[in-house]
């Protein structure tokens, strides 16, 4: 049996895991700002936009979801934050403060 099983996961793997998190949560929250200037431009003020925005964003937002879990999982964050940490790329600005804090407290419990 390996003596390390309950620990998490070494500190190369966590500082990867963590820069692809860091990556994700600034694109999903810079896709979801320009989706709600979409929005407010198409319902707001009845400019034609393209529908690709709300596409991509969507996309985005899915490979967001993937790379926070895998943080989540490597770092052993307590479901409800791991929650709040995804439900964070839908709210506009909100995945930037979040990850700004998330960020610091890993890279603090971790020496990375």
């Amino acid at each position: 049996m390996d003596k390390d099983a309950d620990a998490p996961a070494g500190a190369a793997k966590i500082a990867s895991a963590l820069l692809r998190y860091r990556v994700l949560a600034w694109v999903t929250g810079l896709w979801l700002l320009l989706l709600t200037f979409e929005m407010v431009a198409k319902y707001g003020f009845g400019v034609d936009t393209p529908s690709w925005i709300a596409v991509v964003h969507g996309w985005v937002y899915f490979a967001y979801l993937l790379v926070t879990a895998d943080l989540a999982v490597k770092v052993r964050w307590p479901i409800g934050r791991t929650v709040g940490t995804l439900i964070a790329g839908t709210i506009p600005f909100l995945s930037f403060f979040v990850e700004h804090r998330n960020a610091n407290d890993v890279k603090n419990q971790y020496n990375l």
